[in-house]
């Protein structure tokens, strides 16, 4: 029986939401899948992962495993993937896993289908929907190798919700190799905030070349995104101009968001922006240019001048944050 192994992202020992992408796409594949967990201390990550309708969630606890190294991940993802006969290899396309995938599918001689927004069965099966020229397209595609791996886009793939129950649990080994040896995680540079993950926040606060410069960012933009609760963007333009860090570019080139509530400020809307943002459930758009194309898309649009519109907005949600506590 054709089957599906989910590999989580794991960072810390943390699972991280977009895993749940995966295993919304799993459940949609239509045939039985495993999750397989890649890290150290583990023990929190394999926990919340048992609550999701797994048959068994396969786990690899290595101190080797510690920091993401594709060259260390690599053998074991693609031992375990081999060993369990599966048919299809999944991960979000995060960066995590746009490095992994790719090197399980070398790995197994499998083919790839890279940043898909929708899965089909018919009869046995697999039809792959996939954006192409920045999301002017798309298109469908079949991948006819026995073993096929796929990463899928997070705002395509609502996060799936705990089915109840309890997988059980299966230790696997850790797969050396000699090219793994050769390679050494010096360290992470993590941006550290206390604004919630730009690619998980549940609100999305972005500004674009209209801002204008950095510091507009920090006194315009950034008490609007705190009032919020939010994650701050950027659109492609503003990093270009060195606004702000390339971290929290949004768009076709940057990171992909479905959040419930995206605002767009000074953002005109160009089709690269749109391709990372477009399936955000509620999207508000801001800008003095009553035919910029991000009013196509946009919920609710105010034409308006961000330099005033903003701060007033600011202070309308924190007003009525006072008034709710």
């Amino acid at each position: 029986m054709s089957k599906t192994l989910v590999i989580a992202e794991i960072s810390g020992g943390r699972l991280k939401k977009t895993t749940l992408s995966a295993v919304a796409f799993a459940r949609q594949a239509g045939q039985p899948f495993d999750i397989l967990a890649l890290g150290h201390d583990l023990g929190a990550a394999v926990e919340a992962l048992r609550g999701y309708g797994a048959g068994a969630v396969k786990v690899c606890d290595h101190p080797g495993l510690k920091d993401y190294v594709g060259e260390h991940y690599t053998p074991t993802a693609a031992q375990v993937a081999s060993a369990g006969g599966y048919s299809v290899v999944v991960c979000t396309a995060s960066s995590f896993g746009k490095d992994l995938a790719p090197r399980v599918a070398a790995r197994l001689g499998a083919g790839l289908a890279s940043d898909i927004s929708g899965v089909v069965r018919d009869g046995a099966t697999l039809r792959y929907r996939r954006p192409m020229y920045a999301g002017n397209a798309l298109g469908t595609m079949e991948v006819t190798t026995p073993v096929q791996a796929v990463t899928v886009r997070q705002a395509e793939f609502e996060a799936a919700a705990p089915s109840g129950g309890s997988s059980p649990t299966e230790a696997v080994a850790f797969a050396p190799s000699a090219l793994a040896g050769r390679v050494e995680f010096l360290g992470f540079d993590e941006v550290k905030s206390e604004r919630p993950e730009l690619t998980e926040a549940g609100i999305v606060v972005s500004g674009g070349r209209s801002l204008k410069s950095s510091e507009n960012f920090k006194n315009v933009l950034e008490p609007l995104v705190d009032a919020l609760g939010a994650a701050m963007g950027a659109s492609r333009a503003a990093v270009d101009a060195g606004y702000v860090p390339n971290d929290l570019q949004v768009g076709q080139t940057g990171k992909v968001v479905a959040p419930k509530l995206y605002f767009a400020v000074g953002i005109s809307g160009a089709i690269q922006h749109l391709a990372g943002m477009k399936n955000s459930k509620t999207i508000v758009a801001i800008n003095k240019d009553g035919e910029a194309p991000i009013f196509q898309v946009a919920d609710y649009g105010l034409v308006a001048d961000l330099f005033k519109a903003v701060p007033e907005l600011t202070q309308a949600v924190l007003q009525a944050r006072r008034e709710q506590n």
